[in-house]
């Protein structure tokens, strides 16, 4: 089947903003309470490993939407991951 590059574009980047968009409310979430309690960090780490994968991945076969999106995914997976440290820490000390 033959798709029109303007609609993977299309497609790509809906995907990339729909996959982000969870952890960027996460975060704020996170931010403005102060916890993280509730969220696992094996779910960040295991999350994290399958979009260093995905990464590796969408090099291999230079898609730049994969590419892009698993950057942006481990930056705010990692971003999750420190605050759910510290936050965890401030409240057992």
């Amino acid at each position: 089947m033959e798709v029109d590059d303007t609609l993977l574009t299309i497609l790509g980047t809906l995907a990339g903003i729909l996959i982000l968009s969870g952890w960027v409310e996460q975060i704020i979430k996170g931010y403005k309470t102060k916890s993280l309690k509730d969220v696992s960090k094996y779910l960040l780490i295991f999350i994290s490993a399958g979009a260093t994968l995905w990464l590796l991945y969408g090099i291999i076969v230079s898609d730049v939407f994969i590419i892009g999106t698993n950057i942006a995914a481990i930056f705010l997976m990692i971003t999750v991951l420190i605050m759910k440290k510290r936050y965890d820490q401030a409240k057992t000390s």
